[in-house]
Formats: C-alpha cells, structure tokens, sequence
C-alpha cells in the first residue's frame, strides 16, 4: 500500500505544490478514506498540496494546523488528508452567486479586525518571523522558523541560528500559491467580501468555477476529473460527480479556511494580512467564535467545525482578543484530546537585521 499511496502523490503534477503535513497522519487518513468509502463510493479528492485521486473534494486543514513538520523530502511526501465523500443525497445546488456572496460576518471578529485597523500606524520591520512548535500525539515536539518578507520572499528553517544561511543562500521557497493567498487576504482588509472569498478560495486550483454560470462550472468540474481520468481507470473507480447545496458550500468553504489560515501562518504579523483573515473566517458558517483565556490574557477561539472536514476532526485556532495574533492551534475530532497542538511565536522583523544574525 504504501507504494501506491506515493504513486498518488506523484501524479499531482499541475495541481499547486504538496503542503507539510505529517506523513502518517496523510496515510492512515487515506487508508480509512478508502476503508469507509467501499468499492462502489469514490473519495473525493481535491487540490493544493495533499495526496488526492482529484481536485474534487479533499477536505484540508489549515497550515496552522500542520506547522513544525520541516521541509524538503517529508514535505513532498506530506498530504492534507481530509477526504470529504459525497453524501447520497445531497441538496440542490444554490446559484454560485450564492456561495461566492459574503455571509453574515461574526460580530467578535468583525469588531476586532475594526481594532486592528484602528492600531494599524506606520508598519516597522518589512517581514512577519512565524516560530511554530508542533507536538503530534506524544511524539517530541517540531520546530519550524518561517520568515515572510513584505516582498514576497518565503524562508523556513528548523531553527532561527539557520535563517541567516538560508537567506544567504537564496533559499527561497516562495510559490505563486503564497503570493495569492497573500494578495487574497490584503485584499479582503478593506475590500468587497465576497469578491475576497472568491479570490482567496481561487489561490489554489480547484474545479468550483466561482463565479461562472452553471454550464461552465460543470465544464470547469469535467475538465478537472478528465486530467485525472487514467488515474481513476488505474484504480477501477468512477469519477466523482459535483457536489451541490450544502456539500459544495462546505466544500468551497473548508478551501477558505485552509487558504485563509494558510496566509495568516504565512505574514501573521502583517496587520492588513490578520484583518484580511478574519474578515474571511467571519464568513463562514461552520466557524464559531468563543471567548477564551490563554496564560492570562484574554483570546478568541475559531473553530472549524467537522463539517468543513468530512464529519471527522475540528481545527481549532486561538488569537489574542486584541492582535489577532495567533497563538495556538489544535487539530483533532471533538470531545477528545487533541492528536496536534501547535504554539506560535511571531514577530515583526528587518530582513537584513535577521540576515545578520539579529534575532
């Protein structure tokens, strides 16, 4: 099995490029995936950086939530692995304009991305420094030391003496997927919502055709299950078909959340960036909002209901009441001990003054 869990991996090709995420969590998922499913259901698999039969459907978790686990060969190797299975009768689809369309924003987000607003002043340093500590189960925890330039340039090393040479060496991992989603959230800080949410949900490739008419989304899906029509014939299953109502929106936005979050791992200490966020996670209605303490300071808890990931975990993510900073995440299925916790430690920073070594 687990040559051909990496031979899925290997056919990705033209989707966007494999996020970290923890091997085995990637595999065991994928395997209960396609225990659950039977031979006469499909596992709808969708885009960005996971192990997936498609781009129709997989449900993925934020980066927050997957932070700590290194780069090269592991990362590539990595999947989000969510699967999301159509369910047999599922409700007619709404108009696209209606999923697209901003909804009903939470008022404890909205009101603090006012704050965020109202503090914003002149921006020190030209970069956000992301430290992540991820422990999975009782493994020995991970570290992870992001940098996100102002400029767009994208360096992680597994410690912050590291970032120096990194940088030296032009190690620069940045993609077109960091700069959209990035440029998504910038834009949603001031800008029309539901024209962010569109934008945010298209920084990765996926087959939805927001904001096209029904028969061009249909051929957007088409095209997207006949790139990956020898794969399915490999395996003897037939493509997945479109999901509608509630299954699409949830769908659309568990790729909000994953790409919205994926931003804020990346410039969290850029305020328009933390504004252009939240506005977007107010949006969705599978996200609930709670107050809540963390070592004494008050915070907000955004949990991503198992609803946007295949009725199975929750991601739950804590930002300071007054930043919006993040400062933990936890991954797992509700009610239980969480199986990935991750702590952030961010700052803004001066390129040059990390380059020499200044941290």
């Amino acid at each position: 099995m687990i040559v051909d869990e990496m031979d899925l991996v290997g056919r990705l090709k033209d989707a966007a490029p494999l996020r970290p995420e923890a091997y085995e969590r990637a595999r065991a998922t994928l395997l209960d995936a396609m225990a659950e499913s039977g031979p006469a259901q499909v596992p709808e698999m969708t885009p960005a950086r996971k192990e997936r039969f498609s781009r129709a459907g997989n449900r993925r978790l934020g980066v927050l939530g997957k932070a700590g686990i290194g780069i090269g060969a592991l990362a590539a190797a990595a999947a989000a692995a969510i699967v999301f299975v159509t369910p047999s009768a599922p409700r007619p689809a709404p108009p696209v304009a209606t999923i697209s369309q901003a909804r009903t924003a939470d008022i404890k987000l909205v009101a603090l991305v006012t704050d965020i607003k109202a503090r914003h002043g002149s921006l020190p340093g030209d970069a956000s420094l992301v430290i992540g500590t991820r422990t999975i189960d009782n493994r020995p925890p991970d570290v992870t030391c992001s940098l996100y330039t102002d400029s767009g340039e994208y360096y992680v090393t597994d410690t912050e003496s590291a970032l120096p040479a990194a940088i030296a060496g032009h190690d620069n991992l940045a993609e077109d997927v960091n700069a959209r989603e990035v440029a998504a959230a910038r834009f949603a800080a001031t800008g029309d919502l539901g024209a962010a949410r569109e934008q945010m949900v298209n920084a990765t490739p996926n087959p939805f055709g927001l904001g096209l008419s029904p028969a061009e989304q249909k051929a957007a899906w088409d095209k997207a299950m006949a790139k990956d029509q020898r794969v399915f014939q490999e395996k003897g299953i037939t493509p997945p078909k479109r999901p509608t109502g509630k299954a699409l929106e949830n769908l659309v936005d568990n790729h909000l959340w994953a790409n919205s979050v994926d931003a804020l791992a990346r410039g969290a200490a850029n305020p328009d960036i933390r504004a252009g966020v939240l506005r977007l996670l107010s949006t969705i209605p599978e996200v609930t909002v709670k107050d809540s303490t963390t070592d004494g300071r008050p915070t907000l808890t955004l949990t991503a209901g198992p609803e946007l990931f295949h009725g199975d975990d929750e991601q739950a993510l804590t930002i300071d009441a007054e930043t919006g900073m993040p400062i933990r995440s936890e991954v797992g299925a509700p009610g239980r001990k969480p199986s990935s916790v991750t702590t952030f430690k961010i700052s803004r920073v001066t390129l040059a003054d990390v380059q020499a070594g200044k941290l």
